[in-house]
């Protein structure tokens, strides 16, 4: 079951007053300075076991578009603490832990449920973002598990028209890919890749 939306309420600090400056102190990051971010999209994943929210933003600072997946948690996870964000104060489900999702292993079976299966994300119904349409792709011959990835890489830095390439030894073996509106809803879209598996040779 996955964890019901709750539409109306409330997130104190909100997302825009600590993602900029979580965003700043990133290696990956283009500008100099606390960014201003403009949301442009949003995609989930739906936890199977009902307890982890998940949920990717991608947010424009008018030059670059960033990819900030991201898994709130009811409790603190534990070995994760690198990985915190922010903790914040949700009106209807009380404290939530913030993580980077790309360190939790939540987002990462999902992230694997979703390739594996050709399938499709739930998209956000916020009304300030254009949509956005986003589904994986297995390239293996059979299923991926944990072990025949060698590591996935996450499009921090989100490019039209982009592709998956082969890393040396390393075989993309799946790939999520995506559709947005860069210029918010009406605009033209855009697609690209956001995520690409890795695997070793033998996961061909």
């Amino acid at each position: 079951m996955a964890p019901k939306i709750h539409r109306g309420a409330t997130l104190t600090p909100h997302f825009r007053d600590f993602l900029p400056e979580w965003v700043s102190r990133q290696p990956w990051y283009q500008g100099t300075g606390t960014p201003q971010l403009r949301p442009v999209g949003y995609y989930r994943f739906e936890d199977q076991n009902g307890e982890v929210g998940i949920e990717t933003h991608l947010l424009s600072d008018g030059a670059s578009l960033y990819q900030l997946p991201l898994t709130y948690r009811g409790a603190p996870a534990p070995g994760q603490e690198a990985a915190l964000i922010s903790t914040t104060e949700h009106s209807v489900l009380g404290t939530r832990w913030i993580y980077d999702a790309t360190a939790d292993p939540a987002w990462v079976a999902e992230l694997l449920w979703l390739v594996n299966r050709d399938g499709v994300a739930g998209l956000s119904m916020k009304s300030e973002v254009g949509p956005m349409h986003v589904h994986g792709r297995r390239l293996a011959e059979a299923e991926l598990t944990e072990d025949d990835v060698e590591f996935i890489e996450v499009r921090r830095i989100v490019l039209a028209g982009s592709e998956a390439a082969d890393l040396g030894e390393s075989p993309v073996v799946g790939q999520l890919l995506g559709t947005w509106h860069p210029e918010g809803p009406g605009g033209t879209a855009a697609s690209g890749v956001l995520v690409v598996l890795h695997g070793s040779g033998a996961a061909r």
